[in-house]
């Protein structure tokens, strides 16, 4: 039997702790972050820790939100996280019919959880390569989605993989003149409006709040956060940010469709961000967002390979409607 505890700020540490010993444990599922989303989506989180006897086996956070209908979240709309979900201890080193006992339990006993709440929507999105079965199990549906990732062999042989056409560009704005440089909070800014720019040129909505992503920055900057901005005769023409965590740098939000013309400052940013990956040890480089047809062109020409992930979702008659307009209130799509 797994049995939960639902855990406050005094064990932050423990939890921290626990998202490092999991192979699924993300900056995403670290405290801080946590407690900002919460913050930030007027939602309340549950932190939920998995406990078999006295031994912790896995996190879970999940968010409750009423906004006419009773919704759980992992992570809720309007956080610009990809994936959240459970995180299981160990999780890599389990045989697999000891990984399956505890993963099947652990969600078992976090559903029951969820269902004492009542709600009409579930959206659960697992990290990437997260096995979905326990959630088919208990009655969800499942939604594919898709990511890109790099393996950091070195900064020669990642190089030499590029599609020619993206080296060629990435020279070419190297001899415009154009230059990446360490952004700073004024640059995340100019970042967040230049998302905001193109958002409202394709008649979309940007849900992530700016003071979100201010936030965010003052905790985790410099250590996880990254601001890799692009400058063109003292002037901010393109930029990405990229998080850090673990063995892996991730391209998050940025590279908006820039002004410029016949360059491409954003593909110099993310040559950047994976050349720093590099020299810093890292180990795998992750690009988020390679299901959005329109995008997949900008994301392959860096030769990555392909990641599935799931979101499972539960819902009742009457969220119908909700479900109808969700779409346009995705978790994240920050990427232009």
């Amino acid at each position: 039997m797994i049995e939960l505890r639902v855990i406050g700020e005094e064990e932050a540490g423990v939890w921290d702790e626990l998202v490092n010993k999991s192979p699924q444990g993300s900056i995403f599922h670290t405290w801080r972050w946590l407690k900002i989303v919460e913050k930030h989506t007027n939602s309340r989180l549950y932190p939920l820790i998995g406990m078999k006897g006295n031994t912790p086996i896995g996190i879970f956070p999940i968010f409750f939100k009423k906004k006419g209908l009773k919704m759980v979240f992992s992570p809720p709309p309007g956080s610009a996280i990809p994936y959240l979900g459970p995180a299981i201890v160990n999780y890599n080193a389990l045989k697999q019919s000891k990984r399956e006992s505890i993963y099947k339990g652990f969600q078992r006993s976090v559903d029951e959880f969820i269902s004492k709440l009542k709600p009409h929507y579930i959206s659960v999105s697992l990290t990437p390569f997260m096995d979905p079965r326990p959630f088919v199990w208990s009655g969800y549906r499942l939604n594919a989605n898709f990511d890109y990732y790099l393996i950091l062999t070195g900064e020669e042989e990642v190089w030499k993989n590029f599609d020619l056409n993206l080296r060629q560009h990435i020279k070419r704005a190297e001899k415009k003149g154009i230059k990446i440089e360490e952004g700073s909070k004024e640059d995340l800014e100019f970042i967040y409006d230049s998302l905001l720019r193109r958002y409202r040129e394709q008649k979309r909505i940007v849900t992530v709040p700016k003071d979100y992503l201010m936030e965010l920055y003052d905790v985790f900057y410099p250590e996880n956060l990254k601001v890799f901005i692009a400058r063109y005769e003292g002037k901010n023409v393109g930029g990405i940010v990229a998080l850090i965590f673990k063995d892996k740098i991730v391209f998050w939000i940025g590279a908006a469709k820039p002004e410029m013309k016949k360059v491409s400052p954003n593909d110099l940013a993310q040559w950047e961000a994976i050349r720093w990956g590099c020299s810093h040890g890292l180990k795998v480089y992750e690009e988020i967002g390679a299901g959005t047809e329109r995008l997949v062109d900008f994301k392959n020409k860096y030769n990555p390979e392909l990641s599935i992930r799931f979101t499972a979702v539960k819902s009742s008659l009457l969220s119908t409607i909700f479900e109808k307009i969700y779409p346009k209130l995705k978790s994240f799509g920050f990427h232009i």
